[in-house]
């Protein structure tokens, strides 16, 4: 977990949002011109006014800093050392895996706490974690049956895995002894897609540690991958440099097929998720393949992108922490979906409001993508936009 640096970043930058990398309109940090790892990383661009990125460790003892940073050398040497250097480019091949078509929203179900039946969804995502037992190198659960007893889902449902998690999940995934035994099992119970862990990009380290981050989420896509999961990469970024590797690569490797992003945190704030949006749009055009995507939190988000990507899938996590909290979807007079509150006696079972509102996000995901759909179809009749890649490619083809 990534927490030596937490509390420093208020005494040298009270903005935090002075950290946002933009190449579009702030100067390269001056130390960054004579950087080894300019290349591929691209330099700094903020106005925090650092004179390169290894003045964000602000460490008082390096030996103990668990950053991928140049100040702990002997440390610096053995994380890279794990996974092969920061290149990219170097990750070993996996095999084609090929990945089924998904509805527009795919509910995440956490647990069946307050329940006692069984949802009837003909999909659903799980948080990867909750499916490991990191200490024996195992899965929880032998089989469909109790996978599906455990967490209230129809046994026959198809799976989405989702790998976004806190940091201290996700690091304990890295850590365990024998990942491809669990991938082993992971794999025979039909999983329709999976996403690995979504390992922190953070605005306030030393690059080499987001370099770091980004070649354990291509490792651990590819070992997944070659576990035979349909498998969506996680595409964590900072700066354009890092959107502009991630398209290189992805460009000579037709194995990638589908992408994953999360919004729920600093990248769906404000602005900053604008100029994601802005640049996983860029990506896609520089792709030569059709890619989908799925994404989890930045609602907001899904218009844009779905000009862009060939399919557009929402992993929605409000349906079950709004039934948690008793509160249930329901539509108003002009369409717009709003969430009301809706007390259950004390003790009283959840299952048919978790229902309700499953229902509800599922139509009202189906309403957005069909109306997104005809708004890029109205602004390309009238010439406004061009297609996106998808459909330049089936008319080239």
């Amino acid at each position: 977990m990534k927490n030596a640096n937490n509390n420093s970043l208020p005494r040298i930058v009270r903005n935090s949002q002075r950290l946002w990398d933009d190449a579009a309109t702030m100067p390269c940090s001056l130390g960054c011109v004579s950087c080894v790892d300019r290349p591929i990383c691209g330099g700094a661009h903020n106005s925090a006014s650092f004179f390169d990125c290894g003045d964000y460790c602000r460490c008082d003892d390096k030996a103990t800093c668990d950053l991928v940073c140049r100040g702990n050398p002997k440390q610096f040497v053995e994380r890279l050392r794990e996974v092969n250097g920061l290149d990219l480019r170097n990750a070993p091949r996996a095999p084609i895996v090929p990945i089924e078509a998904l509805p527009p929203m795919v509910p995440l179900i956490e647990h069946a706490t307050a329940r006692v039946g069984t949802l009837n969804s003909p999909i659903v995502a799980l948080p990867l974690y909750a499916l490991l037992d990191i200490d024996t190198d195992t899965l929880r659960y032998p089989n469909r049956a109790a996978l599906s007893q455990k967490f209230g889902i129809d046994p026959n449902a198809r799976l989405v895995i989702s790998g976004v998690a806190r940091d201290r999940r996700i690091e304990r995934y890295w850590a365990a002894t024998d990942r491809a035994a669990m991938l082993e099992q992971l794999a025979a119970l039909d999983i329709a897609l999976i996403t690995p862990p979504n390992y922190s990009v953070l605005t306030d380290v030393p690059r080499t540690d987001n370099m770091h981050a980004m070649k354990r989420i291509l490792l651990a896509a590819g070992e997944m991958m070659q576990a035979g999961l349909p498998t969506a990469l996680h595409v964590n970024a900072r700066t354009e440099r890092d959107y502009e590797r991630w398209a290189e690569l992805i460009a000579e490797r037709p194995e990638i097929q589908c992408l994953a992003f999360e919004f729920a945190t600093g990248t769906g704030r404000g602005e900053r998720l604008d100029w994601h949006v802005a640049q996983l749009t860029a990506f896609a055009a520089r792709v030569p393949q059709p890619l989908s995507l799925v994404v989890r939190g930045g609602i907001r988000a899904l218009e844009p992108l779905r000009a862009a990507f060939a399919a557009v899938t929402m992993i929605d996590t409000d349906a079950f922490t709004k039934t948690r909290c008793r509160q249930e979807a329901q539509f108003r007079h002009d369409g717009k979906l709003v969430w009301r509150k809706h007390p259950t006696p004390r003790g009283a079972p959840i299952d048919a409001l978790l229902q309700q509102n499953v229902a509800a996000l599922h139509s009202h995901h189906i309403i957005l993508e069909r109306t997104h759909a005809e708004r890029r179809s109205n602004a390309t009749s009238r010439g406004l936009r061009t297609p996106y890649r998808a459909d330049r490619q089936a008319r080239e083809g």
